[in-house]
């Protein structure tokens, strides 16, 4: 009988001690401890620095998957005219780096949210990131459409490149030559290195997407895009841009290369719109899934 008791009597000092270890370890190592989430490594952007403002400032591209298929958007070619096309490609950043299951697998993202951080500086007056309540109201924001050598960068590459061309009615500088700006070096070497299957660029304020095109016209798979971004964001599809005549855009050169290049209008200089874009981005990895 004594040895029956003596044997149960271990038996519950062992649970006892389990039991009191375990809670010992529950509150010193897991409690309050964040969940292990398994990590995408298609949210992981990769940070490339693609080059270099005129006044040094750093033009970078994130990077998002891996996939053959390899979208990019690009922000604020305009600079601080434009400065909503960047805050909306912030928060198409911050949108990938939340959601995990965003991009399909057979996709890279490319987003270049601030191609000409020079004029997005003349306007906002502090480096990198900002907000609206960064916004100064007593600033001209037409002064930040340009680089810091008064080039209209969307003038600047080679499709149909001529030293001066126009914006709305004004005479603006494209330049020595197509390229001779660091910031459209940038575009042009980004380009050049990924080939990209597709490029969105986001500016203000037409309120259209409107295809590209040079010297050979319209491709046709430029017209499947911009239809598709088009009608899932609700902004008017417009092949042909003709309030005035343009040369040296960026979209145009695209087209010259044979990559096909949307513009997308925003409505206003001040909204990002983003329930609009998400939906034309979706739509957009959507197709290019199938």
């Amino acid at each position: 009988m004594s040895k029956i008791f003596t044997k149960g009597t271990t038996i519950v000092s062992i649970i006892f001690i389990a039991i009191i270890l375990g809670i010992i370890i529950y509150f010193t190592f897991l409690k309050n401890k964040p969940p292990i989430i398994p990590t995408n490594i298609n949210t992981v952007p990769k940070i490339e620095v693609i080059g270099k403002s005129t006044q040094g400032r750093s033009i970078e591209a994130y990077n998002f998957g891996n996939g053959k298929t390899h979208i990019a958007f690009v922000g604020g070619i305009h600079g601080g005219y434009e400065w909503n096309s960047v805050l909306l490609a912030y928060q198409f950043i911050d949108y990938l780096n939340a959601t995990t299951t965003f991009i399909p697998s057979n996709m890279t993202i490319s987003v270049i949210p601030s191609a000409n951080p020079d004029g997005v500086y003349k306007v906002i007056g502090r480096e990198g990131r900002f907000s609206l309540a960064d916004i100064k109201s007593d600033v001209s924001k037409a002064s930040g459409r340009f680089n810091a050598n008064n080039i209209d960068l969307n003038r600047n590459f080679d499709c149909n490149w001529q030293a001066t061309s126009t914006w709305q009615n004004k005479i603006v500088s494209a330049g020595t030559s197509a390229f001779s700006e660091p910031e459209a070096k940038a575009i042009r070497d980004f380009v050049l290195k990924y080939n990209p299957t597709a490029v969105i660029f986001w500016h203000s304020k037409s309120n259209a997407v409107y295809a590209s095109e040079c010297k050979a016209g319209i491709l046709p798979e430029t017209i499947n895009i911009m239809n598709t971004y088009s009608k899932a964001s609700g902004y008017k599809a417009i092949k042909t841009f003709d309030s005035y005549a343009i040369t040296g855009d960026a979209e145009g050169w695209l087209a010259s290369i044979n990559i096909p290049a949307i513009t997308v209008e925003l409505k206003t200089h001040e909204n990002i719109e983003w329930a609009e874009n998400l939906a034309g981005i979706k739509a957009l990895l959507n197709y290019y899934r199938k």
